[in-house]
């Protein structure tokens, strides 16, 4: 038999799958008798976990929500995992940086040190966006969890949307989903007044409660609100793949172009040369990147991209004042 303190956890880690356990397997996990967890379950009870019980030879237990937050049991990697997840919150933009720090200060000093030293020894340091990327919007999180109930109970938002010193207009539409993405966080609804999806910028959200009536999701195009976001950051419809896609060899070793490819494919094809697999949203975008390597560029596929590429060297003849 385990001892009292480490099967009540054992107890507690067993509740938190939010599942119904019924007394007889909980029982036999712990191998106790059902007497044994009828009354390490008032103890629960005694410490402020919220623990239902369902009479009956098929009943059993379940830990329930409460109206305050009791101790919470996590094993090593949800530990580990909260802890890096609290070090880059920073990244999402949604204005918890203070109460992370607090959260992560909290979690740090109760760590084994075993989990401690793991830790100490994976320095993490967040940067919110790269050079040229802009001032990153501050979401704050009352703003999110209002907008996530709106997902959740599937009703009609009703908000202003528009920049501060812009026009203002209102937004009718049936939310479908939240995404952040590059430290911004997005919204992604069907609009009711011009019948398509839109992908609004929360920081430009201003919800005008109260809300309308329940609606029915409507299918996704992509399948996903992801793929969907995900599609139209890149410039196409539905699929979540570049409307442009080409490849060329580039004069360089794999290993100095992989850094900067973004979500491109690089070949190593030789001791110095490589082949480049991109996607852009245009031919013209494509081709300029190509040009950023600073490199002899060859085998370029397919033939619009190899006329992208003699456009965008008319353009520098003509700013070099020579005729092309």
């Amino acid at each position: 038999m385990t001892e009292p303190v480490s099967r009540l956890l054992q107890l507690l880690s067993l509740l938190q799958v939010h599942r119904d356990w019924p007394g007889t397997e909980l029982a036999a996990r712990l191998e106790v008798s059902d007497r044994t967890v009828r009354r390490d379950v008032e103890r629960l009870r005694s410490l402020g976990y919220r623990v239902s019980a369902t009479p009956g030879s098929t009943g059993g237990y379940r830990l329930d929500a409460g109206s305050e937050l009791p101790p919470l049991l996590f094993d090593d990697d949800q530990a580990v995992a909260l802890a890096i997840a609290l070090e880059t919150s920073l990244l999402t933009g949604s204005g918890i940086d203070e109460a992370a720090v607090r959260a992560l200060t909290t979690l740090r000093q109760v760590l084994p040190g075993r989990l401690r030293h793991r830790l100490d020894g994976m320095a993490v340091t967040a940067i919110p966006g790269r050079p040229g990327d802009g001032r990153r919007p501050v979401v704050s999180p009352d703003l999110l969890l209002e907008l996530s109930a709106v997902v959740r109970d599937r009703r009609v938002l009703r908000a202003d949307y528009g920049e501060a010193g812009s026009e203002i207009g209102r937004h009718r539409g049936e939310p479908h989903g939240l995404v952040a993405a590059s430290g911004r966080w997005y919204l992604l609804a069907w609009d009711l007044d011009k019948a398509d999806w839109r992908i609004l910028r929360v920081d430009r959200l201003t919800p005008r409660p109260p809300h309308g009536a329940h609606f029915a999701p409507r299918p996704i195009p992509g399948g996903s609100v992801q793929a969907f976001v995900s599609a139209r950051f890149k410039g196409a419809i539905s699929e979540d793949r570049w409307p442009c896609e080409g490849s060329a060899i580039l004069e360089l070793p794999a290993r100095e172009v992989r850094p900067f490819a973004g979500d491109g494919t690089v070949d190593q094809v030789g001791a110095d040369r490589c082949r480049l697999h991109a996607g852009s949203w245009s031919w013209i975008g494509l081709a300029a990147s190509l040009l950023r390597f600073d490199a002899e560029i060859s085998e370029v596929e397919p033939p619009e991209l190899v006329e992208a590429l003699g456009v965008l060297a008319g353009r520098a003849a003509r700013a070099r004042g020579v005729a092309p």
